[in-house]
């Protein structure tokens, strides 16, 4: 497995394993509004901007030719940022979550912030289990709204 900064060409492979992953662990939400967000978490434009905003790390992790993960982060201030960390479902325990992980802390770094953040659906036990297996805690509480629907979101943080 090789991770590597993300390109401009890898867009769609991102937004095919966002949907994969989203639909394989997010079972609230149905189909319809799982593929609107995609579309428009992951939009061209919003991954133009992911990938070219200053203080920004966005990885890929490719297995054989073919991206099996991603993670975007970003720095401002002291606090890095944890936006988007995906390990496609066929893929998932293979350690590729952590390799990711540990890359984006890395780079992150280089920007001189002194906690990272976290923020998932409340739902998503898996990604509860993975954040505070890397140390953070649950901090926060807030709500996004997906589909229409108001949703419950976890805060993890880590201090370094």
């Amino acid at each position: 497995m090789e991770i590597q900064p993300a390109s401009h060409d890898d867009r769609d492979r991102i937004r095919a394993v966002a949907r994969e992953t989203w639909h394989d662990t997010y079972d609230e939400l149905d189909a319809e509004t799982i593929d609107e967000t995609i579309e428009e978490w992951y939009s061209d434009e919003a991954l133009e901007t992911a990938l070219t905003k200053p203080g920004t790390a966005f990885l890929v992790a490719e297995r054989d030719g073919k991206i099996v993960g991603f993670t975007h982060g970003v720095v401002s201030e002291a606090e890095g940022d944890v936006l988007r960390m995906s390990v496609h479902p066929d893929h998932q325990n293979e350690g590729i979550g952590t390799a990711l992980y540990e890359r984006l802390r890395e780079d992150l770094q280089d920007f001189n912030m002194e906690r990272m953040r976290a923020i998932d659906l409340a739902s998503n036990e898996g990604g509860r289990e993975f954040y505070e297996t890397h140390g953070f805690e649950p901090t926060d509480e807030d709500d996004v709204e997906i589909g229409g629907e108001k949703r419950r979101e976890v805060v993890y943080t880590l201090e370094l």
